[in-house]
Formats: structure tokens, sequence, C-alpha cells
């Protein structure tokens, strides 16, 4: 028998978990960014890490 990958394939595999606590006010920014650019909050955060590259010395 085979074993087949399941999942769509990806030129940008995301292989790294991260977990995190956020405060009410964090929550209520990514939900309202994430709806309102009509995406995931996963996607929302990627985002917003992105940014944090500019910052980088």
């Amino acid at each position: 028998m085979v074993n087949k990958k399941i999942g769509r394939p990806t030129n940008n595999p995301k292989s790294e978990s991260i977990h995190i606590r956020l405060d009410n006010e964090s929550v209520e920014i990514l939900d309202k960014y994430s709806k309102q650019e009509n995406i995931t909050k996963t996607e929302g955060i990627r985002r917003g890490i992105q940014k944090l590259k500019n910052d980088l010395k």
C-alpha cells in the first residue's frame, strides 16, 4: 500500500506551530481585521508578523 499525502500542495508549507494567549483588546482587533479583509485569524497573524520585518535591524 502506498502512503499518499493528504491536503493541498503548496509552495510555502507551514511546518511550525505556535500557541499564544491574547488579551481581549488584541482578540477584538484581530477579529475585526479578519472580518474586514475576509481572511482567517491565522492569516491576519501572519500579516502582522510580516509587518514586523520592517523593524528588524
